[in-house]
């Protein structure tokens, strides 16, 4: 009887992951309570939750959509359906659907708010640079975020963070015209909206590094994972390098329009592009050490 192979059991990643969603949530909390008991901004929260819920049930389809990515079908990608299913099967998760976006950039990422609901999506230019086998590595590793729940993680771990920068456009524009909110309190609402607007972009930055931390995180998991399903670990880290060698040349728009989505893809489409700090991915020559690493232990059980 086939057994799904169980995917990401790196119990050192987990705990680093687990350490990281703790901290989150303290920064959550306390950002609530400022704006609840201290700030009163109440309804403004109330109303950045409902964007914020808006946002995380159609995540999958505003993702395609902003990457321009068409679902497919199995008679128009039969071989990406094939491996997608293949893998999906092994991993033990329904399959996903199938996109591809009409993008130069080398890439891939997976998007949806659960198991049910996900989808994993390639660009073209990733079906031209890449052979077979490293091409079903990097799909193990999207379908690796999905069977491990990363998709949801992120989504949940990032959850507050588009609330606060919602916030921050609203205590910006409230600031800008004079408005007030909450409870009546001495000196000018003015004043209590800007501190407000000071603490929430505080909140954003915190909640960026620490979100980061936990994308890095997830992204070794991720290859490991990847590395568990095709039992070829190396074709991942020869895919991975020739996804980095290639992007060098391509069009700065197609690079632009990647680039807002760095945290889905399987790397970052122009470079970690801040501080170590905020970057959303391992260094590539870690990635690729690990890998290898993986291939001369042997140690791929899941």
């Amino acid at each position: 009887m086939f057994q799904p192979r169980r995917v990401g059991r790196d119990n050192q990643l987990r705990a680093r992951m687990l350490f990281t969603m703790l901290l989150l949530g303290l920064v959550y909390g306390l950002f609530l309570w400022f704006l609840i008991s201290v700030a009163g901004a109440t309804v403004m929260l109330g109303f950045a939750v409902v964007l914020v819920l808006v946002q995380f049930f159609l995540s999958d389809k505003l993702v395609l959509t902003s990457m321009r990515a068409k679902v497919v079908t199995p008679e128009e990608a039969p071989e990406l359906h094939a491996m997608i299913d293949r893998l999906a099967m092994t991993a033990g998760i329904p399959k996903p659907k199938v996109a591809v976006a009409d993008m130069s950039v080398p890439n891939a990422f997976a998007t949806g708010r659960s198991q049910k609901h996900a989808a994993v999506a390639v660009t073209t230019g990733l079906l031209r640079v890449l052979n077979e086998r490293e091409l079903e590595g990097v799909l193990a590793h999207e379908i690796s975020h999905i069977a491990s729940r990363d998709v949801q993680v992120m989504t949940y771990a990032s959850f507050l963070s588009v609330v606060a920068s919602t916030l921050m456009s609203l205590f910006f524009w409230s600031a800008l015209f004079g408005g007030g909110f909450g409870r009546s309190r001495s000196g000018s609402a003015g004043s209590y909206i800007m501190i407000a607007y000071l603490v929430t972009i505080l909140v954003w930055v915190i909640s960026q590094v620490l979100i980061a931390a936990l994308s890095r995180y997830r992204e070794y998991a991720a290859d490991r994972g990847a590395a568990i399903l095709t039992n070829r670990p190396r074709d991942l880290a020869n895919a991975l390098q020739r996804i980095s060698g290639s992007i060098t040349g391509l069009p700065q728009n197609d690079l632009r329009r990647a680039e807002t989505l760095n945290a889905f893809f399987i790397m970052p489409a122009i470079g970690d592009g801040f501080a170590s700090l905020f970057s959303t991915h391992p260094p590539m020559a870690r990635r690729i050490e690990r890998l290898l690493e993986l291939e001369r232990t042997g140690m791929l059980t899941g």
